[in-house]
């Protein structure tokens, strides 16, 4: 799929703020509202746009120890593990990585013995080898690529 320039400014728009009307998108990027309606659609029937999302404030919510884990799991058990690990309810996020471990995992937990428990518990999964943990000390910037 193409995307041109008009594309381009919905999507921004978008990752601004999702919650924007039809209207007000066509307003910012000056195009036309039924453009942006087609546009929008066509977007999300490709796989352009696959969901609309909120971001939230972890730290006002309890999720006071945000911590990066890499693990070295055994060869060809990079996805098989990373499944299982994301199903747990303080993962974020589970990522296949190149360099000395082979999935990065982003969780947040709400105490410091949530933390030392799921950490703990990783070793003890067949498939993997080590473990590194990183605390997440402030976030200095996050959000989406602008396009």
């Amino acid at each position: 799929m193409k995307i041109d320039s008009k594309d381009k400014k919905i999507l921004n728009v978008l990752i601004d703020n999702c919650r924007l009307s039809y209207r007000q998108i066509a307003k910012k990027c000056n195009l036309n509202v039924v453009t942006v309606i087609n546009r929008v659609k066509k977007l999300e029937k490709e796989g352009v746009i696959k969901k609309y999302s909120v971001s939230l404030d972890y730290n006002k919510l309890g999720y006071d120890f945000p911590v990066m884990v890499d693990a070295r799991v055994l060869k060809g058990k990079e996805v098989e593990i990373g499944e299982r690990i994301f199903n747990h309810p303080n993962i974020c996020s589970v990522y296949d990585v190149t360099g000395d471990f082979d999935l990065s995992i982003l969780a947040r937990f709400k105490t410091r013995k949530g933390l030392d428990e799921f950490i703990k518990s990783l070793p003890k999964r067949e498939a993997i080898i080590r473990t590194n943990t990183r605390l997440i000390i402030n976030t200095i910037k996050e959000g989406n690529l602008k396009i």
